[in-house]
């Protein structure tokens, strides 16, 4: 009998494989992809995931659907699209920026639902995990966009010497702006600058507003990584220009739009990289709890420059500096 029934457990497992061991190519994987608001650095980070996807054999269309939505800047928007993301038992969500990682963190707790943020600054502040070496929730992990500020503040001052007054406009309700200027706070004097003058703003219909109170306050204004703001920061090239006041900005998307000069994430290997770590995800390869999050560092930061721009705004970029620049805006 001993022969028969090793017989049979064989042939179970060779008939049961094609059930519970399917190829992870051979399934159709559906992402819950969400952003808080649309603005070239958060489409430049879609478009590197599914780069990223594409290199890795899940291409949209063939093995992988997207489901791809925009929170319009309404966070009790973003919290229904995430629980549609658990409704609709998707793969994966992919939530881009800050506000959106922290409502699929929050819909997605008690699921088993993998989530890879992206273009999230300080996650850990903002309570998406728990750390950044050995992120919890264990189904959570990411990219973040928080560039060095402290090198981003030499960039300038070497661009504007003259610089000691500097004005910063935020949605003080984005916690990766708070960071940010934070950080700005506890590097002033190292960088030679004098005084920061906040001015706040909850929507982009009042980022004009606080863009015209700094005026004849400030020497130059330095634009973070702020959703509100770079989604209406025209409005803020506008009021810079009239007024010859220097505008800096924190990613090479803000010096293509009008600022003078950026030393920032690069939003398209921001995305890249979070695509990587969905796909090995996906495959099976690596749990979420496994891989720490990615600081924005080397190749995901680049000097962007914009001469026209600054002579716009009154000022000229030192061929020493246009020199370093990656890319020069003409």
């Amino acid at each position: 009998m001993k022969p028969k029934i090793l017989v049979f457990v064989v042939m179970g497992v060779f008939f049961l494989t094609p059930l519970f061991g399917v190829a992870w190519a051979d399934k159709v994987y559906h992402i819950g992809e969400v952003v808080i608001i649309e603005h070239p650095d958060l489409q430049s980070d879609s478009d590197g995931f599914k780069k990223a996807m594409e290199e890795e054999g899940l291409v949209e269309g063939k093995n992988v659907k997207y489901l791809r939505l925009n929170a319009e800047g309404d966070m009790s928007l973003a919290a229904t699209i995430a629980q549609r993301f658990v409704g609709e038992k998707v793969d994966l969500m992919h939530p881009i920026s800050t506000p959106v990682s922290q409502a699929c963190v929050a819909a997605a707790r008690g699921t088993h639902i993998p989530i890879v943020f992206s273009t999230c600054t300080a996650p850990a502040k903002a309570e998406i995990v728990s750390t950044w070496e050995a992120p919890r929730p264990d189904n959570v992990t990411g990219v973040s966009d928080m560039a060095d500020i402290k090198v981003q503040m030499v960039t300038i001052k070497k661009i504007y010497p003259g610089l000691r007054t500097l004005g910063v406009i935020y949605n003080a309700g984005e916690v990766n702006s708070v960071q940010q200027v934070d950080e700005l706070k506890g590097i002033l004097s190292e960088v030679g600058i004098k005084k920061l003058v906040e001015a706040s703003c909850s929507t982009t219909a009042e980022v004009i507003t606080a863009t015209r109170s700094l005026i004849g306050r400030v020497d130059a204004i330095w634009n973070p990584t702020d959703n509100t703001t770079t989604s209406g920061l025209e409005a803020v090239i506008r009021v810079c220009e009239e007024n010859k006041i220097p505008l800096f900005g924190s990613t090479g998307a803000m010096v293509e739009r009008g600022c003078i000069a950026a030393r920032g994430a690069n939003y398209s290997w921001i995305g890249w990289k979070a695509g990587k770590y969905a796909a090995m995800i996906l495959k099976g390869e690596k749990k979420a709890s496994d891989m720490p999050v990615v600081k924005c560092s080397g190749d995901a930061q680049v000097l962007v420059v914009n001469p026209a721009a600054a002579k716009r705004m009154g000022t000229t970029i030192p061929q020493s500096v246009i020199a370093k620049a990656a890319r020069v805006i003409q």
